[in-house]
Order: C-alpha cells, then sequence, then structure tokens
C-alpha cells in the first residue's frame, strides 16, 4: 500500500515539475515563436500534460518556431515508446519540487522495442551538474544539451534574452501566499514633501550600502562584456531550486563580501544595469580624494557629479533617476536635518534654488543645460558639503557626512535594507543569509545615524508587520526576540539616551511622539486590538495568543518609559491590562451571542434560556483555551470572566424577573437555565481559588434569586389552583345541597 502511495506522490509531482517546465519555456524569450492550436488563445487553454518537452526543447535550441499541435501530437506519437534518457547511467533522479533524493530508478527491464523500427542510441557525455537540482527530462526523444549530434544552445542563439523580464520571473515564482492588510501597523512618522516613493527609498538605500561597503574596500564593478550577461541571466533563470525557493546566480555563489552584495541586489530588486553604474560612480566619487573614506561622502551629490546621462538607455531613465538624488538631497539636508541650520538657514534656501536649476537644465537646449546643469553642481557642492559635515553627537567636522540620519529620513531608509532578510518568493520565510546581511547592515549604522536601540526597534517592528502580512508564526517568534533586546532605559548608554531624546515625530493631527512611541505605538495597538476581542480573532486556538499576549506586554514595558503626556490612558500594571483585554472580548463576545440567539424562532426556546446555555459553552471553551493563557499573567481571570458574564446575563435576565407574575412555560424553560449558568459559574470560581476565596467572591455576586423568585411564583400557582379547587368543592356542595339547582343547570 506505501508504495502504490509513493508511486502516486512520485507520478504527482513528476506533472508538475513537468508543467512548470514548459510554462517557463513557453511564457519567456526562449522560444522564437508560439503558434497556438486551433481552438486556443492564450496557453490557459491549452493542457501541457499532452505537450511533448522534447520537442519544445528541440525547437528552443535549433530556434525553430514552435506550433503546439505538432508538440501534441508528437507527445502522442510516443506515448506507447519506453522512457528514454541520454545522460548516461545513473542511479539517482530528482525532482523540482522536492530535491531531496527520491530513489533509485525502476529495476523492471523496459518494454520491448519491435524489431521493425530500432531506436539508435545515442552516446554523447553527461551534462554538468550546477548548483541548482537537475531536471531530468522523461520525454520520448530526450536529447542533452551537450549533444554533438545537434547544434548546441549558445547565447547567441538568444537574441531576445533581456534582464527586463527578471522581475516577472520572480512575481510567477512568488508564494501563492494570502497576504493581510498591515496598514494598522504604518509607522507615525510625516509623509515626505518632495513626494519620493518606496521604490526611490530602496534604489537609495542599497546606493548607501554600496558605498559603505566600498568603505572596507569590497567594491567590484563586474564585467560588461554583454554575452557574459546574457549568459549569467540564462543561467540564472534556468538555475532556479525549490528547495531554497529562492534565485539561483553564478556570482551568488561567489565567497564573502562580493557574493552576499550580489545576494542583496537581487533581494533589494536592483537591476544589473542600476548596479554596475552605482559601483563606478562611487568609485570615480573617491578619485583625487585621498585619504576618504566612501562612507563619508555625500552619496547623491557625488552620483550626480560622477554619472551621465550617456549611461542611460534613454533621457527619461536619466530624469527619473537624477529627480531621485535631488529629492534626497532636499529632503536629507533641508526637510529633516539630523543638525540644526543655526547660522546656515539661509543657505538652505540658496540649496533649494540650486536643486531646481539642476532639475530645470534638463529641459534646456542641450549645450545650454550642460552648462546650467555643471554650474549648478559646482555651487551645489559649496553649499551642501557645509551642512552635511555640520559636527553632531561629539563628532569631528569631517568624520561623518550627515545628509541621511535625520530619523524620518534615515529609519525610513534602513527599514528598506531590513526588508532584504525575507525570501523573495516567500514572504513569511527569513533567508539562509539573515545573519549576514544583519552584519553587513550594520556598516550603514554610521551613515544613517542608527543605534542599537534604533536596530532593534526597526528591526522588530519590520518582522512584526510582515508577520501581520503572512500570519507565519516563525516571524512572529522572531519578532519577540528582537522586542526583547531593545534596551530599557536603564540599559542605554547617557549619549543614546541623549539622542533618542531628540528624536520627536511631528504628525499633522496628532500629538508628537518620540522614536520608541512612532514604531511600537502601532504595534501595541495592533496587539490590543486583537486581544481586545480574543474570542473572535484566537478562536482557532491559543499559541498564537500567547505570543500575541507578549508582544502586548514588552511593548507596553517600554511604552512605559515613555512621556507620560501621551499614556495618560494606560493601565499602570499587566493585571490591569489584562483585565481590560478580558472585559472587552467578553463583551464582543456576549453581543455577537445576543445577535445570534434573537434571531432564532422562539420554538427553539425562549432567548434567555437559549442565551444561558450559549454562555455556559463560552466560559467552558474560555477555562481550556484563554483562561490558561491570561492566567499567567493574572491568576484571577477566570474568576474575572466568569463575574464579567455573571452580571451581563443578569442585566439581561433582571426585567423578566421582574416581570414574572405567574409559573408560565417560559419562566418554566428561563428560571431552570439561569440557575444552572449561576451554578455552573460559582463552581468554575471555586475550582480556580482556595474555598475561603470562593466564598468571598460568590458572595460579591449579586445574585439571580431564582430560588426565592421561583419559591414565590410557586406558592402563587399552587394557591391559585388551591382556590379552583375551592370553587369547584363549593359548586359540588351547593348542587348537593339544592336539587332545583341542578335542575336549572341541566340543559
Amino acid at each position: 500500500m506505501d508504495f502504490r502511495e509513493n508511486a502516486i506522490d512520485l507520478l504527482q509531482r513528476y506533472r508538475r515539475d513537468r508543467r512548470i517546465l514548459l510554462d517557463f519555456i513557453l511564457s519567456g524569450s526562449l522560444i522564437k515563436k508560439v503558434v497556438m492550436p486551433p481552438g486556443a488563445v492564450t496557453l490557459d487553454d491549452v493542457d501541457l500534460d499532452q505537450v511533448s518537452v522534447d520537442f519544445v526543447l528541440n525547437c528552443a535550441k535549433k530556434g525553430l518556431m514552435l506550433e503546439l499541435s505538432e508538440a501534441i501530437r508528437d507527445y502522442h506519437d510516443h506515448t506507447g515508446l519506453p522512457q528514454m534518457s541520454d545522460t548516461g547511467s545513473v542511479g539517482e533522479f530528482y525532482l523540482v519540487t522536492d530535491p531531496e533524493t527520491s530513489g533509485s530508478p525502476p529495476k523492471r527491464a523496459p518494454p520491448p522495442i519491435p524489431v521493425s523500427t530500432p531506436l539508435p542510441v545515442s552516446v554523447s557525455t553527461p551534462p554538468p551538474v550546477y548548483a541548482s537540482s537537475p531536471i531530468v527530462s522523461s520525454g520520448s526523444r530526450s536529447e542533452s544539451f551537450d549533444s554533438t549530434q545537434e547544434k548546441e544552445l549558445t547565447v547567441d542563439d538568444i537574441e531576445d534574452f533581456e534582464d527586463d523580464g527578471d522581475a516577472e520571473e520572480v512575481q510567477n515564482y512568488r508564494s501563492r501566499r494570502t497576504l493581510n492588510d498591515a496598514s494598522d501597523l504604518a509607522v507615525r512618522l510625516p509623509s515626505f514633501s518632495t513626494g519620493i516613493t518606496d521604490d526611490d527609498l530602496r534604489e537609495t538605500a542599497y546606493e548607501i550600502l554600496l558605498a559603505c561597503a566600498g568603505s572596507t574596500g569590497g567594491l567590484i564593478v563586474p564585467s560588461k562584456e554583454k554575452k557574459k550577461e546574457k549568459k549569467s541571466r540564462l543561467m540564472r533563470k534556468l538555475g532556479r531550486s525549490s528547495k531554497s525557493g529562492s534565485v539561483v546566480s553564478q556570482s551568488q555563489n561567489a565567497p564573502g563580501l562580493v557574493g552576499l552584495l550580489e545576494t542583496m541586489r537581487v533581494q533589494m530588486e536592483i537591476s544589473e544595469t542600476s548596479d554596475i553604474r552605482t559601483r563606478q560612480g562611487l568609485l570615480n566619487a573617491l578619485v583625487g580624494k585621498v585619504g576618504k573614506r566612501m562612507d563619508t561622502l555625500l552619496i547623491p551629490l557625488e552620483l550626480l557629479c560622477c554619472i551621465s546621462r550617456t549611461e542611460f538607455s534613454d533621457k527619461k531613465a536619466f530624469i527619473r533617476w537624477q529627480k531621485r538624488q535631488l529629492k534626497l538631497l532636499e529632503e536629507g539636508l533641508v526637510n529633516h536635518p539630523a543638525v540644526g541650520f543655526g547660522e546656515s538657514g539661509r543657505k538652505s534656501n540658496e540649496l533649494r534654488i540650486l536643486l531646481a536649476k539642476i532639475e530645470e537644465s534638463e529641459f534646456l537646449p542641450s549645450s545650454n543645460g550642460e552648462i546650467q546643469r555643471t554650474d549648478c553642481l559646482r555651487s551645489l557642492r559649496e553649499i551642501a558639503i557645509p551642512l552635511a559635515e555640520r559636527p553632531a553627537r561629539g563628532d569631528l567636522t569631517g568624520e561623518i557626512c550627515h545628509w541621511a540620519d535625520g530619523y524620518h529620513l534615515n529609519v525610513r531608509l534602513y527599514e528598506k535594507l531590513l526588508l532584504s532578510v525575507f525570501d523573495m518568493l516567500d514572504e513569511g520565510k527569513l533567508t539562509e543569509e539573515v545573519e549576514e546581511i544583519l552584519e553587513l547592515l550594520k556598516s550603514t549604522w554610521r551613515v544613517l545615524g542608527i543605534t542599537e536601540t534604533i536596530h532593534y526597534t526597526c528591526y522588530a517592528w519590520v518582522l512584526f508587520r510582515q508577520y501581520v502580512i503572512t500570519s507565519e508564526q516563525g516571524i512572529l517568534l522572531h519578532a519577540i526576540e528582537q522586542l526583547k533586546r531593545i534596551p530599557l532605559m536603564e540599559q542605554r548608554g547617557q549619549q543614546e539616551r541623549l539622542q533618542l531624546k531628540n528624536l520627536c515625530s511631528k504628525v499633522e493631527g496628532e500629538k508628537d511622539m518620540s522614536f520608541l512611541q512612532s514604531f511600537l505605538t502601532p504595534i501595541q495597538r495592533w496587539a490590543d486590538k486583537q486581544l481586545g476581542d480574543y474570542h473572535l480573532n484566537f478562536n482557532e486556538g491559543s499559541a498564537t495568543m500567547e505570543k500575541i499576549v507578549a508582544v502586548a506586554m514588552i511593548t507596553r514595558r517600554l511604552l512605559l518609559e515613555e512621556p507620560e503626556t501621551t499614556l495618560q490612558s494606560m493601565p499602570i500594571s499587566d493585571r490591569d491590562q489584562i483585565e481590560l483585554y478580558i472585559s472587552s472580548s467578553i463583551k464582543n463576545a456576549f453581543a455577537r451571542i445576543l445577535q445570534v440567539v434573537d434571531r432564532l424562532d422562539t420554538s427553539h426556546g425562549h432567548p434567555l434560556a437559549l442565551l444561558a446555555e450559549e454562555l455556559k459553552k463560552l466560559l467552558k471553551k474560555d477555562s481550556v483555551t484563554f483562561m490558561p493563557v491570561l492566567s499567567k499573567r493574572h491568576p484571577q481571570a477566570a474568576i474575572v470572566s466568569a463575574t464579567l458574564v455573571h452580571k451581563l446575563y443578569g442585566n439581561r435576565l433582571k426585567p423578566f424577573m421582574d416581570g414574572a407574575e405567574h409559573l408560565t412555560e417560559d419562566v418554566i424553560s428561563v428560571f431552570p437555565a439561569a440557575e444552572s449558568l449561576e451554578q455552573f459559574i460559582m463552581a468554575l470560581i471555586s475550582s480556580v481559588c482556595e474555598e475561603e476565596n470562593a466564598e468571598i467572591f460568590c458572595k460579591k455576586l449579586n445574585q439571580y434569586q431564582i430560588e426565592t423568585k421561583s419559591g414565590t411564583l410557586v406558592l402563587r400557582w399552587l394557591n391559585s389552583q388551591l382556590a379552583r379547587i375551592l370553587g369547584w368543592v363549593e359548586r359540588a356542595i351547593q348542587q348537593e345541597v339544592n336539587p332545583k339547582l341542578n335542575i336549572l343547570l341541566l340543559p
């Protein structure tokens, strides 16, 4: 039975791999032209299971036009023939969907080949094994890419294979994970007046990373030879590995800093052309600057001076690139500077004028525009360098360049760098090089003004936001770990405390926030919102709830150390916070149950009786699922929950009890249910505390007095029944005493 299941599983995986291979070849640029079969408009209309892989590969190698109808016919013509492979003798085979060894090939002999149609056996050397998992083609006419009988596929045969499709290819291989909305976790920072986009920040962050890597001598400009570029891109696309779930390229296998920077380039989705252009520009910027570190350069200004429009494919691309650099200069030096202007306030206006003139020069005639741009860049350097080298935090002039560490800009740039730790093909996973990436990012702290507290806070926020988007538990655990690493105020150095004290976010319509409040308040509010209705949000179990409680308590502890002006409404103790969660969630759950009960038909029973039964179920689930988590931080959490349920039901029951004058069917239905709920609540309270304390808590309950009220109604019913019986008796006596009355009463 197990063998049969394994065979079916292997067959299913083989079919998936086959579809992936065909879809990749047909949707890319490897085929010169694809002709659809009759009745098909797109590839979605074609059954790829009936397309011959060997026929498609042969067309790709020879640069022929692919007619899918012929490929389908070829598949059916050779269905009855044995599966062959000319890759030589092999003892194992691999699948793309699971690179682990899948076992040995079948031991049985293939079916005999008819003598009338012998197939020649081609002998060829096995193909080289690449780093990615090899894909063994199982078509009936498999042909090796190294076969001497056919012309080898070269890079020159693929004329239209360009790097522009990389982003689209990556999108096609991304996981089909359902992503959640994380807008509630937006950091409370002012928007950029220049309109800088996320893409602008991402590209600038990579430029800063290159400059910081260059300060250690790790910046190398790759070769620009066209064939090597095309071959590298081809090998990268053909060398995808599902085991790691990431894009593999030859350059990524390079050791040390060079390979890590290539990994960062791929993770941050920076094109090779842009990467080479930036590297060359940074190296040119150091020419003639003896003893100058690359990370002390005013990077946007140096790139503007060292990169010309001739290095771009078109003028629009250059204008977009230049506009981004100008925006960054304005945001870093003028709008959000790390150091106040003081007497340099007039220079900020001059700088804005120069930035506008540089942008304007691109729309002037070429000769005049180039002259104006050159003059403005020279003047810009004279103004910008002194502004950027203003000393701060005890720095010596020229020791560091303050252009991107103005809090609002620097943390946005650092956020883009931190986002590179996630696997680009699966948003819920961390890349394998996460530790190396984080170590590399430390080199940017000097430029961006990042401290240990700022790093852990930003990283925790990035991780938690990613958890909210993907619901991946592993990411949540990493976020909690980073939150725990954020130093408390007493653990920070004096210089860092002073720096954090000066970091203030002013958002229009909101109170001023400190750095920690800007990043941690959204996390705390999100956690409070989830825990404020834990019956709904954690209905599947308590494992995730326990982690979210930890997040809420850690952020709360950190925020309590911040200025009290924004924390006046925050509870003092953890127990008070837990009670707020219980109160909010119980009320929300009670309201939902009430809505359901009110919509039910009266034939199911009286609403109050049904409500009592549902509340009993709610408390049972509470005691098993949620209270073990909350009791770790509030030992009497179960008592708080049970007491509140008792009170809420009592408020609904009281009008009914006050209006109950007789022992009706509704009373007979509601009173036992209410009594049962109350007894269950009292038993629950007794089970979580000692007997003496249980009596105290039970006495504090405003008990329903069902027994007293029931006794009154029963006695009233008995009296009414007794009165009726007495009436019957008196009537019978009168009939016997006065026979004439009997005659009158006869019909």
